[in-house]
């Protein structure tokens, strides 16, 4: 009997607004961790590449700085960490999204989170989404500089022997680990966009 009434004490529209909220929430976070496990493990390569690079080329022997890392990877490594670092804050808000859903479909409306603060989280996940995506954007613009300054820089058809003017798989890595993290965050910002939109006039 009392399983009956609290169920008729549910509202039908709060109940269909949290399952949305656990469905949306639940699958980009799933889909960020995913995405951001993918530019962790490329980071990490390219920074163990890295250290790798300057165990062989040592500096004594750098004499130029066209001969030298490039210091493109450097910045293009620090805002990967940043953009990762937001991505994992990102990972959080969407668990967020996913419990003001639970408490939503409880029957008691104690339970029941605020407009203002489910508006807030959305708002707060698509600002972390937008930032993140112009982190990355930036990380992938200095890994990309970096790739366009070896290729311009090595004569065509003759023999490089210069090792550090040669395109390295971790010029590569990074620039995919970077792209690898605008579509992680882009993900987190749809979800959190899209159900702002949708929730604006529905709450």
């Amino acid at each position: 009997m009392k399983n009956t009434i609290s169920t008729e004490l549910i509202n039908p529209k709060l109940e269909a607004i949290g399952k949305i909220l656990q469905i949306v929430g639940w699958v980009s976070i799933w889909m960020q961790l995913g995405l951001g496990g993918t530019s962790i493990f490329l980071l990490i390569l390219t920074i163990s590449g890295r250290k790798f690079s300057r165990t062989v080329t040592p500096n004594s022997q750098i004499t130029s700085f066209t001969q030298g890392t490039l210091p493109g990877i450097s910045m293009s490594i620090f805002w990967a960490v940043l953009g990762i670092l937001l991505l994992l804050f990102g990972c959080y808000v969407g668990l967020r999204i996913a419990r003001y859903g639970r408490r939503l479909r409880s029957p008691q409306p104690d339970l029941h989170p605020s407009k203002a603060e489910v508006m807030q989280i959305l708002r707060l996940g698509a600002i972390l989404g937008f930032a993140g995506m112009l982190i990355f954007i930036i990380g992938s613009l200095s890994g990309l500089g970096v790739l366009l300054a070896k290729s311009i820089s090595q004569p065509q058809g003759v023999t490089i022997y210069n090792p550090t003017r040669i395109i390295r798989s971790l010029d590569v890595f990074i620039n995919v680990c970077n792209v690898t993290g605008i579509a992680a965050h882009f993900v987190g910002t749809t979800a959190s966009a899209g159900l702002f939109i949708w929730l604006h006039p529905e709450l």
